[in-house]
Formats: C-alpha cells, sequence, structure tokens
C-alpha cells in the first residue's frame, strides 16, 4: 500500500484498503485556528455537550492575530468561550504564530497520524509523514462530535526527484515547476508522494514547504517518508511514540513522474494562477511595490536565513516595501538571538508578529489598486492580498530577497 492506503486502513481498522474505497476513520488529531468560530454554532445547535476527546483538539489565533476589528474581537470572545466549554487543553491563543508551523513544533503532528483542520493547508503535516487533509466547518463539529469522518481512499502519485538543488534555488522553485508542468489539476483529489534523492536530501522545512503547496496542485494528501530528520525534529516534542510508516516498496501508483532539479532555475508563478509559472530568466523586467516574506509556505528560519544571506550589507530599494513576518513565534525567537532579524531590519524590512497577516488579505500589508507584489506565500488568486486591482507574483524567500533590493523580480543566484 501507499502511504495514504496504510494511514486511512490503519484508522478504519481495516487490513488494507485501495484507491475508491469508502471508509470511516478515526481521527488522530483536530485542529481548528479561527475556523471555530464556524465550528462552535454547530455543535451548539447539534447539542453537543462534550467533545469526543478534548485532548486531541489543538486551537489558536493566526488568521487574524491580534485581533484587528471589533469583529474580529467578538469571534475570538466566542472562541474562547468554547476552549472554556469544552475544556480544549491545546489552546494556544495568538502568541504561539501560524498554525501550520506551531502544530509541528508543539509535537501534535506524528508520524502516520491522519490530522484534520479547519484550514486547506493542514495538507502541510504530509512532510512529518502525517496524512494531513483541510475540512469545513460542519464536517469539523461532527469530528469534534464524534472522534470519525469518512474518506474516499484517494489514487496515489508520485514525484521522483533526482539531482542537487543550484545554488539560490530552493523546495518552493521544485513546486512551482512542477505546477507550471503538470498544472494545477495534477492531483485533484489524489494523494502525493515526494521521493527520490532530491527528496530525502531537503531538510524539514523544505519538505514542510512542497507538501504545504500540494494542496495547489489538487492534493488530498501529500507525503514526504518520515526519516531519521523527522526524529530529530520530534525529539523532545512529540506528545506520543509513533512507529515511521512508509509505503510499501510494491505498492501501486497512478502516474510516476520524474522531476530532474540539477539545472532548475528560480521560478516565479504569475497572477493569477499558481501554474502560470516561468524561469527567472524568462521573466523580463517586472516592477514591484511590495515584497513578502512569511506564511505557513515559507516564514522558517532557513528562509529568513537566506533572506538575510542576501541582504546583508543591503538596502531594501526605496520605492519597496518589505514584509518579513516568522512563521512562529519560536522562529522569531531563533532569528532574534542569532541576528537574522537585526540584519533584516538594517537592510529596511519590517518585522511583523507571526501571524498569516497579508496572505490572505487579513489585516496587514494589503496592496493597493495597480500595486504589485512578489511574495513566498501559496497563492496569488486576484484579490488575494488587498485590492482586486492589485498583482500577486509568487517566488522563493530568495528570488523574494532579491526583488526587494533591486525593486524588480530578480534572480538571487547573484547575490549568493
Amino acid at each position: 500500500m501507499t502511504l495514504a492506503e496504510k494511514i486511512l486502513a490503519r484508522a478504519s481498522g481495516r487490513s488494507s484498503v485501495k484507491p475508491g474505497d469508502y471508509v470511516v476513520a478515526d481521527i488522530d488529531l483536530a485542529m481548528a485556528h479561527e475556523g471555530m468560530r464556524g465550528v462552535y454554532p454547530v455543535l451548539k445547535e447539534a447539542g453537543v455537550k462534550k467533545l469526543w476527546d478534548p485532548e486531541k483538539v489543538v486551537n489558536l489565533f493566526d488568521h487574524w492575530a491580534p485581533a484587528p476589528t471589533v469583529e474580529v474581537a467578538k469571534h475570538h470572545q466566542i472562541i474562547r468561550q468554547a476552549i472554556k466549554e469544552y475544556g480544549i487543553r491545546y489552546a494556544y491563543g495568538e502568541n504561539a504564530g501560524i498554525c501550520h508551523q506551531v502544530l509541528p513544533e508543539k509535537g501534535h503532528v506524528i508520524p502516520g497520524d491522519l490530522i484534520v483542520g479547519t484550514d486547506s493547508h493542514t495538507i502541510t503535516y504530509g512532510a512529518l509523514g502525517a496524512a494531513g487533509t483541510g475540512i469545513g466547518y460542519s464536517e469539523m463539529a461532527y469530528v469534534m462530535a464524534t472522534g470519525k469522518l469518512w474518506f474516499r481512499v484517494p489514487e496515489t502519485i508520485q514525484f521522483r526527484m533526482e539531482g542537487d538543488l543550484p545554488k539560490g534555488v530552493m523546495s518552493k522553485d521544485i513546486l512551482l515547476c512542477i505546477a507550471g508542468q503538470h498544472s494545477a489539476e495534477v492531483a485533484q483529489y489524489k494523494a502525493v508522494e515526494f521521493t527520490g534523492s532530491t527528496a530525502r536530501n531537503l531538510s524539514l522545512a523544505g519538505r514542510m514547504t512542497m507538501s504545504n503547496m500540494s494542496v495547489e496542485l489538487g492534493a488530498k494528501f501529500a507525503f514526504f517518508e518520515p526519516d531519521q530528520k523527522v526524529a530529530e525534529f520530534l525529539k523532545g516534542r512529540a506528545k506520543k511514540s509513533y512507529a515511521m510508516t512508509k509505503a510499501d516498496p510494491d505498492a501501486s501508483y497512478e502516474n510516476i513522474y520524474g522531476v530532474d532539479v540539477s539545472r532548475l532555475e528560480p521560478q516565479v508563478a504569475l497572477p493569477s494562477n499558481i501554474d502560470n509559472v516561468k524561469s527567472i530568466s524568462q521573466l523580463g523586467k517586472v516592477a514591484i511595490d511590495q515584497a513578502f516574506i512569511g506564511s505557513c509556505t515559507n516564514g522558517r528560519i532557513e528562509d529568513l536565513q537566506i533572506a538575510a544571506s542576501i541582504l546583508k550589507g543591503r538596502k531594501v530599494d526605496r520605492r519597496v516595501r518589505l514584509l518579513v513576518i516568522p512563521a512562529s513565534w519560536e522562529v522569531y525567537r531563533e532569528a532574534l538571538k542569532s541576528g537574522i532579524l537585526e540584519t533584516l531590519i538594517d537592510a529596511g524590512a519590517v518585522i511583523c508578529n507571526s501571524t498569516c497577516g497579508p496572505c490572505f488579505g487579513g489585516h496587514m500589508g494589503l496592496l493597493a489598486p495597480g500595486e504589485r507584489c512578489i511574495a513566498s506565500i501559496n497563492r496569488n488568486f486576484q484579490g488575494r492580498m488587498g485590492s482586486e486591482e492589485a498583482e500577486v507574483y509568487l517566488g522563493s524567500p530568495a528570488t523574494v530577497a532579491a526583488s526587494a533590493v533591486e525593486g524588480t523580480i530578480a534572480d538571487p543566484r547573484k547575490y549568493l
């Protein structure tokens, strides 16, 4: 069986499953951020007095944190009431960071687990070998009440990545290249497995970027095989013991795609689709008004490090606003202690608290009509970062940092 099949079989109490089967599975963890505001009324209307297991529910505030309006403050107030009423132990409030960074850091994400969240990028947890997927409010209410949810077992496709990444090219560039070559529909309701020497050599942070963005390919789950890097990360963090669940050597895949990264250039997704991709050498001159490094896709320490290495001793172009948001307070503290934040500030960056912020047009760093931004986020839909008349381009943190220096979307390789 593939990783998705193994996890769904285990969770549904079956010896095996195959693509197309329908299963009712036991959920290992449920995550709700501000989405709890939509779940709570469904629970109340259904007369749910207690959750199936409050120890397996995690809540935090990240999309609007701290509350930017009175309306959002009311939502947070209702969520705090729900946390108290249902005895949710793992509630981190505003001072933890973005959910998909925080849950692994706090040891809630375990290889082989089945995890659901009120956020489409719950798929990120596949980087640690967990089956993570986003669900709606009514589905989450059902999970919180019963601990179960039905699934159709997905087909699995594999991206077999080989070669060493060239200097200045990051895992974000691999994913954008895959989107550009295979479309944003290539993995529609499928599980993805990233394999090969490149996958094994990627850092856990790099893997999280690719799993995170796989939902933009339509994926239900997106896995890397758990290994020693995952074990090292979870040491002292994991909330429970675990086994390294892996796909069987003779597992069957719907498709296997080869990806050679050895000559890959930095990639940029143009407005307003994830698969509207060009290599940096094909792009031409594109002036920008704003650059943004952060989000659950690329706000980890290695992302800030490469940006700092490019910006050290340089200044952000005076026509450009550079926003930097560490993905969590753990990342924030490490960047602070290491001097990374000082380097970024000296270059002219604005450092914000750990929040989703501009990524979904939340409450900071929004774009005015006609403005253009290069961002290390996961989506560039029209209106994603403010005005529907603004343009959002996607690139790696290295590309974003180089672009902030030049005032146009730039190749980071010349700075490294």
